[in-house]
């Protein structure tokens, strides 16, 4: 098999799950959490685009009632941790309800283009409309202070997950040896 070298300004190959998933999330209505009070200028989803590895990208989507789920470019997806794992309902929810700090350093948009050169997106999802904020990681000690905070947090979102993900993993292989 051929390796396939990209150049980091290479936009990442999708999927057409992917794509859809993605877009789905990124036009969530608030109206979908009727029953969460919050104001219209106040953050109710942060959506972020993680370039892992030169081929491979995850998209975090996390919402005010603690939902977080992870899509990845080639169609695989890991969704219902916050179904089952309380660890992961507060981490999404610490994420969204911190992400007001992250306002004032974000713009407007009604873009959502895909990643490159390994610098992550986040979206952040009002009544007012939808913000983007560029988090470079790479320069991560010489960030705004809130950046470096929100990284800290959707980091922390995607520990929970993958811990999720184990324990989920470990329970289907003890279900197959009954």
């Amino acid at each position: 098999m051929a390796v396939v070298r990209r150049s980091p300004l290479d936009p990442y190959p999708v999927t057409p799950k992917y794509l859809a998933t993605r877009s789905s999330a990124l036009h969530i209505p608030p109206a979908q959490f009727s029953n969460m009070k919050f104001k219209s200028d106040e953050v109710y989803g942060v959506i972020v685009d993680m370039p892992m590895s030169p081929v491979i990208m995850v998209t975090m989507v996390c919402f005010i009632n603690g939902a977080a789920n992870l899509y990845f470019n080639n169609g695989a997806e890991y969704t219902g941790a916050s179904t089952k794992y309380k660890s992961a309902v507060q981490a999404a929810r610490n994420l969204v309800v911190n992400a007001n700090q992250l306002k004032p350093l974000a713009k407007r948009t009604s873009q959502f283009p895909l990643p490159t050169n390994g610098v992550h997106y986040v979206y952040l999802m009002t009544k007012r409309g939808t913000f983007k904020v560029e988090i470079d990681p790479r320069n991560l000690p010489t960030l705004e202070r809130e950046k470096r905070v929100i990284h800290y947090l959707y980091q922390q979102v995607m520990t929970t997950l993958r811990l999720s993900q184990m324990r989920d993993q470990e329970e289907a292989a003890k279900g197959g040896q009954a």
